[in-house]
This record gives structure tokens, C-alpha cells and sequence, in this order.
């Protein structure tokens, strides 16, 4: 049984790889077979088997199950005491280090819907108004799913997204916009986004801080070396 199973997975992984791109075989099994077994109780289906069946026939159901696996937890200044940290050690490091004219670059792997990336934006900021030496920054946010960079580039967030910025922040950061909150143009000029699969596509170069969260964890072990080499490779000396 677990024999033919496994192979009703690799079916249902080439179906997925085959319409999106995107090859799911070296995430972790368990986080993909949890997002399976959630399409298939709600499109009640009983069998794997019956489930691969219905992806052949279903661009949409593809597509469906595509945007369950691609979970996306975030949230600007998610876990304050980071953010802390990279605003007093890091940012003040990384600056002292570039010469004048030469441009921070910044890369965010997996950014889903852009917020921790304006969030990084919005530190190096802080740090240029209180008096750090001011340079060229340019982040560039990278996701596979062009759904969430879609929300990104707009930069438009509910106004709920004021539970986790201060007051002053909102202030300097942020337009209103009704019911919704838009980051300032100044912000989103900093930041580029752009569709990249990090188990395959080339990693960006001469990068002085590569942040990825919440993404290495739905990896296997074997593709999560191969995504840190990858790491390494981009950051610049001191990086």
C-alpha cells in the first residue's frame, strides 16, 4: 500500500511541477500531504488516487492546491525582538561597511506579501534620520507565488496592520486610504519585487543582508543545504 501511495505522489507532484512550474519533491512530505489531504476533504474526494484523477482534469483544482502549499505567515515587525536586533547590530554594521556611492543591497527569499521587506526599508530609514551615514538601498523581495507579490507591489494592507506598528511609524510610512493603509511611494521605490524559485533560479550577488523566514522549515534537509549554499554565495564579503 504505502508503495502504490507513494507513487500516486510523485503523480500528483508531476501534475503540479507540469502546470505551475514548481517542484514540490523536496519539500518536507508531511507539510505537503497535510495541504493534500485538505483539497481532497474539500473537494470530498476519498482516494488519493480519485484526487490525482481530478487534478488531471482540473486546471483550477491545480491551482487551488498550488496556493494552499504555498503558505504565507507574515506580518511587519513579525517578531519584534528580531527586527530589534537588526536594527541595532546589524543596519548600523552593514552601513559602516559600504563606502560612500555604493548601494546596500538586500535580499528578502520568500517575502509571500511584502511586508517583511518594507518593514527592513522602513529600519534603514530610521537609521539614516537618526543620523547614520546615508546610502543607497535597494531590497529586492522574491516569492514563487505571484498572487502575494501581486499585494506586495501595491503595497495596500488592511488597517488591521496597525496592531503591529507604533503610532509614529504609521504616521511617516503609511497613507490612508479608507479602510486600508498604503505604504508611502518613498518606501516602495526602495523595493523590488520580482517572481524567483529558490530551489532552482540563480540567487542574486554582492548582497550585504539576505533575510529568509518562515520558508527553510517546509524544506527537506537535502534542499535546505542546497538553498543556504545558495545564500552564501550571494552575500558580499561581510555580508
Amino acid at each position: 500500500p504505502s508503495a502504490s501511495r507513494s507513487t500516486a505522489f510523485a503523480r500528483l507532484l508531476g501534475i503540479l511541477s507540469r502546470q505551475t512550474g514548481v517542484d514540490f519533491a523536496q519539500y518536507k512530505p508531511a507539510t505537503v500531504e497535510r495541504r493534500v489531504h485538505r483539497r481532497m476533504a474539500v473537494r470530498q474526494t476519498a482516494s488519493l488516487d480519485d484526487y490525482t484523477a481530478m487534478l488531471t482534469q482540473s486546471p483550477a483544482e491545480v491551482t487551488a492546491l498550488f496556493k494552499d502549499l504555498l503558505i504565507s505567515v507574515t506580518k511587519f515587525f513579525r517578531e519584534p525582538e528580531v527586527f530589534d536586533a537588526v536594527k541595532r547590530d546589524v543596519i548600523p554594521a552593514l552601513v559602516d561597511a559600504t563606502r560612500a556611492g555604493d548601494a546596500i543591497r538586500v535580499w528578502v527569499a520568500g517575502c509571500a506579501t511584502g511586508e517583511e521587506a518594507y518593514s527592513l526599508a522602513m529600519l534603514f530609514d530610521e537609521h539614516f534620520e537618526a543620523g547614520g551615514r546615508p546610502r543607497d538601498v535597494k531590497i529586492f523581495a522574491t516569492d514563487i507565488d505571484r498572487a502575494a507579490l501581486d499585494v506586495a507591489s501595491q503595497g495596500v494592507y488592511p488597517e488591521s496592520i496597525a496592531a503591529d506598528i507604533s503610532p509614529e511609524r504609521l504616521e511617516r510610512y503609511f497613507v490612508r486610504q479608507g479602510e486600508a493603509y498604503q505604504v508611502a511611494r518613498f518606501v516602495r521605490r526602495q523595493v523590488v519585487f520580482a517572481n524567483h524559485d529558490l530551489t532552482r533560479d540563480p540567487p542574486f550577488t554582492r548582497v550585504a543582508l539576505v533575510s529568509c523566514r518562515n520558508l527553510l522549515i517546509y524544506f527537506g534537509a537535502q534542499l535546505q543545504q542546497r538553498v543556504v549554499r545558495a545564500f552564501r554565495f550571494a552575500l558580499r564579503p561581510g555580508g
